[in-house]
């Protein structure tokens, strides 16, 4: 069998892994299955909200909370879980996140009040939280350079995948068979991928060699984490990409957690319906990030700082497509609005990590990148429904989805602030 090869960390010549091309792509898809279960596990929840209002006698406020929390927890743990998961073993490390999270699911099902609920999303929060960045380290591990950006773009693309999935199916089967079996099928379908998972993938048959080198290697990381710290904020403009970035995903979380809600209540839309029409929505997002993103690469292959531009208008058209098309009368033309709205929503995703990427240098990227992650979470995909469901109480969720896209102002104001120092700091670095 051919054999592939792993890039060295710096991204130089690779050295030879005793992994055959097949075993390669049998890790890549076991790992890209178990992304599309922690995404649905996470978005199942907003396809059965108009249940658990309903059944529980839940505030809005409150339901936005159950979304939140696992945000938060990605957010505020992926840097630490991933820098445990290199001296740990990434492959234990994923199966424990795997089993964490699943179980978790299962609980949600079992759950019989709120705070069991929340109790039981805060553990997928916790398992969720590092999977992605230790999955894409090892799937990278066993293949060539050349092939980084089509598979790491192919796996960040299952987060949306399995966001559809989760939405789609769940209100699908809380409509015929309760809320619970929701749950329930997410969180068996976890089990049954982690099982194979385990028989398959080991640490040992990935990297035998270098697997004691690699943790030692990532203790001594550990030990230097603080030393991180100016290249991650020494660049104004990467502080900026960070808080710009994070703003604009606010109304990206916002929208994932309330539109199957909205279609069920503005438009009466029965639960499966609002939550396949709702998961037709985050679908487009997706293909409007990965769309955005390769439009920013032609656009700013001579010119760099055209990055932090077109963030600004991504922001700006955001805020204008989704504020006009939520004042809107309910009908088609509100949807092609929202639709058109939603599509560039999170464009702003593949600007930002490139130009978080020009002003660090390459020996911290993974770490400047969970720093993103970060923000991402902390500003945007966190506080997002919780706000949202709070302002829904206060005034209603259409009411509050035509406050909810004033943030993507404040995006476009990061951006701006941080175009302004691009193209001295890749001075400064000798970039172009």
């Amino acid at each position: 069998m051919a054999m592939v090869s792993a890039a060295s960390p710096a991204g130089g010549a690779a050295e030879p892994l005793s992994v055959s091309r097949t075993f390669a792509w049998i890790v890549f898809a076991l790992i890209f299955g178990l992304l599309l279960s922690d995404y649905m596990s996470r978005q199942v929840l907003n396809a059965v909200f108009p249940l658990l209002k309903a059944e529980w006698s839940l505030s809005d406020t409150r339901l936005g909370s159950l979304s939140s929390v696992v945000s938060l927890m990605v957010g505020l743990l992926t840097v630490p879980l991933s820098l445990v998961a290199d001296r740990w073993g990434r492959v234990a490390s994923l199966k424990a996140m795997a089993l964490l999270w699943s179980l978790a699911t299962l609980a949600c099902g079992f759950a019989r009040s709120y705070e069991e609920m929340f109790a039981a999303r805060f553990l997928i929060g916790v398992g969720e939280a590092a999977y992605g960045s230790v999955g894409i380290a090892v799937i990278l591990s066993v293949f060539p350079a050349h092939l980084r950006s089509t598979l790491s773009g192919s796996f960040l693309a299952g987060g949306v995948f399995g966001s559809v999935l989760g939405m789609a199916l769940g209100g699908a089967v809380a409509a015929q068979m309760g809320w619970r079996w929701s749950f329930f099928a997410m969180a068996c379908f976890g089990l049954a991928l982690l099982g194979t998972f385990a028989l398959v993938v080991t640490e040992k048959r990935l990297d035998p060699e270098r697997r004691n080198a690699r943790r030692d290697a990532a203790s001594r990381h550990m030990l230097q984490f603080r030393s991180l710290l100016p290249g991650l904020f020494s660049a104004r403009s990467v502080i900026f990409a960070y808080l710009g970035n994070g703003l604009q995903l606010f109304i990206v979380g916002s929208v994932i957690a309330w539109m199957p809600s909205f279609l069920n209540r503005e438009y009466q839309l029965p639960l499966a319906k609002a939550s396949a029409l709702g998961a037709a929505f985050v679908l487009l997002s997706g293909v409007g990030m990965i769309a955005c993103g390769s439009i920013t690469d032609r656009l700013c292959r001579e010119q760099p700082v055209r990055k932090f531009a077109i963030a600004v208008g991504l922001s700006l058209a955001t805020f204008a497509l989704l504020a006009a098309g939520f004042s809107l009368p309910h009908g088609a033309l509100q949807l092609v609005v929202l639709g058109l709205g939603i599509f560039i929503a999170a464009g702003t995703t593949g600007p930002s990590t490139a130009m978080v990427a020009n002003v660090t240098h390459v020996s911290i990227h993974s770490t400047a990148f969970a720093t993103l992650s970060l923000a991402n979470n902390l500003l945007g995909m966190a506080p997002g429904p919780v706000v949202t469901g709070a302002l829904a109480d206060r005034f209603g969720l259409a009411a509050a989805f035509q406050l909810v896209p004033f943030v993507c102002l404040l995006a476009a104001a990061c951006f701006a602030i941080g175009r302004r120092h691009y193209a001295q700091d890749l001075a400064r670095l000798g970039r172009k």
